[in-house]
């Protein structure tokens, strides 16, 4: 295994699927600028979600459309140079 490139900053991060609602608290070193209090009291980072395994289908066993970021708004705007 390689040395130094894992990241040592582990903390424990609450992650929040928007599509579903739900949140779980775990350990992360990705970067955060927003914060949540948690159930225990405490005050933990917070990482936005469009899918987990709470929402997945794969997880669920059904088949949900999720666009909360407005993916069809996305893609109009990235090819509306290409119609002109």
């Amino acid at each position: 295994m390689k040395k130094d490139i894992h990241p040592e900053e582990y903390r424990l991060v609450v992650f929040k699927d928007m599509s579903v609602d739900e949140s779980f608290l775990t350990k992360s070193a990705a970067p955060s600028s927003e914060t949540v209090k948690w159930e225990d009291g405490n005050e933990y980072p917070l990482i936005k979600l469009e899918v987990s395994s709470k929402s997945h289908p794969f997880y669920t066993g059904k088949m949900t459309l999720v666009d909360t970021a407005g993916r069809i708004d996305k893609f109009k705007n990235r090819y509306a140079k290409h119609k002109k």
